[in-house]
């Protein structure tokens, strides 16, 4: 094992330059990995950015870890060129060189003076004006430094250049809708649209704001990773508010498509309606016909036009003339429902009122019917059947007419007719009131 010092076996020529080769390069990726992490654009946006909140909090400590990182640097670099000082004085190191290199290479013999050993974190015993390391430890520390300065920056980056951008192009896009808003009448007050809008602007504003001044508040680190920067920026206000800013512009379109087709569907209003009163007139005429021709019969009444429906349509009227078009909207779809309610309601109306005279027309039908087929038997002239035939005819041509009475007195003349032809009995028909 040779002759030892505090450090360990002292090492030899070839193991003093081999070391001094690969602490060779790790200095040179350290110090390729600081400069690139000095002109990180991030890094550039922190110091000069005004920060508030976690983000704040956080680059000052990890200002005072680069600060130190640099500082380890300098020392790292120090020791490394004393040794390759000491390893150039002869060709063949002396046993006093090699000595001292191992206890340089690998003994804690790097001292890290003054303030930037107060960065290092603390160790037991009395305070110290200066710390030890050894070139191996220092490299670890720098490390750990260099990661978790990495990540800062990495994440704050991110976040600043996705999130601003994207709430600057929303924003643009909601001064468009805001424009579009205000000329069809959505303001804020009159519309909750336009209500929408202004709580959309003052959130983008605000998250903007928040986002610039302190991005590690929008970041959502990754589960289980440990390298620098892993993790994405947190959008979940942005997208909501994208979705809210949607549903206003899809509201909005509704109040475009009203504005350009609104005159067709007031026009269509006005006949729907128009047809439904002139429905509901010939069903009061009808009902006194049925009174006046249908004796003993309940006749529902009819009722007047739908003076509720002509007024809000009068109103629908002057929202267009005002171009209040985001009223107009809402007042076009409940009055184009209620319009064809009134209209079914009419026909249903009318067919309730003349159903007596249905009645007795089927009853007519049938008896005419029956006389057709009794005379293409050769019984026309049959003294009962002649009879009764007149009995029902009367009857359902006499007014006002007992649908009760005439509806026997037609299926007499069926039964007769049937017995008359030899056929079996007719079945017994269902009263008016079952028709």
């Amino acid at each position: 094992m040779g002759v030892t010092d505090p450090a360990g076996p002292v090492m030899d020529r070839d193991e003093v330059d081999r070391a001094l080769a690969r602490l060779d390069a790790e200095h040179e990726a350290i110090e390729t990995s600081l400069l690139a992490l000095q002109d990180h654009a991030g890094r550039r946006l922190l110091e000069g950015a005004e920060l508030t909140g976690v983000t704040e909090e956080r680059w000052a400590a990890t200002d005072a870890s680069i600060t130190l990182l640099w500082a380890y640097f300098d020392a790292y670099s120090g020791a490394l060129r004393t040794a390759r000082e000491i390893r150039a004085r002869r060709r063949w190191s002396s046993r006093e060189d090699l000595v001292e290199l191992t206890g340089l290479l690998r003994g804690e013999a790097v001292t890290v003076p003054g303030a930037a050993a107060a960065g290092a974190p603390a160790l037991p015993g009395p305070g110290r004006l200066s710390q030890s390391f050894s070139l191996a430890t220092l490299v670890d520390r720098m490390n750990e430094l260099y990661a978790t300065g990495l990540d800062m920056v990495v994440a704050a980056d991110a976040v600043w250049s996705a999130l601003p951008a994207r709430i600057d192009l929303l924003a643009a896009e909601l001064q468009r809708t805001r424009r579009l808003a205000h000329s069809v009448g959505v303001r804020p007050g009159e519309h909750p649209a336009g209500d929408d809008l202004e709580r959309v602007t003052r959130t983008l504003t605000r998250l903007r704001a928040e986002v610039i001044s302190d991005p590690l508040a929008f970041w959502v680190p990754a589960q289980g990773s440990s390298a620098p920067g892993g993790g994405r920026p947190d959008t979940t206000v942005y997208d909501r508010e994208a979705r809210a800013l949607d549903e206003v512009r899809r509201e909005i379109n509704a109040v475009l498509g009203v504005r350009q087709d609104a005159e067709q569907r007031l026009i269509r209003l006005r006949d729907v309606l128009s047809r439904a009163d002139r429905t509901l007139a010939e069903a009061r005429t009808a009902r006194g016909e049925v009174l006046a021709k249908i004796a003993a019969t309940e006749v529902p009444v009819v009722s007047g036009p739908p003076t509720a429906l002509q007024e809000q349509l009068a109103t629908a009227a002057e929202y267009r003339r005002q171009a209040r078009w985001h009223r107009l909207s809402p007042l076009l779809e409940s009055l184009e429902q209620k319009a064809e309610d009134e209209l079914q309601r009419a026909r249903e109306s009318l067919t309730a009122v003349t159903a007596p005279l249905a009645v007795r027309a089927e009853l007519r039908g049938r008896l005419d019917a029956y006389k057709a087929k009794v005379a293409r038997h050769g019984l026309a002239e049959d003294p009962l059947l002649v009879e009764r035939y007149d009995a029902a005819r009367r009857m359902l041509w006499s007014a006002p007419c007992d649908l009760r009475v005439a509806e026997q007195a037609v299926l007499r003349y069926q039964q007769a007719a049937a017995e008359s032809l030899g056929g079996s009995r007719v079945p017994e028909q269902g009263g008016p009131e079952g028709r």
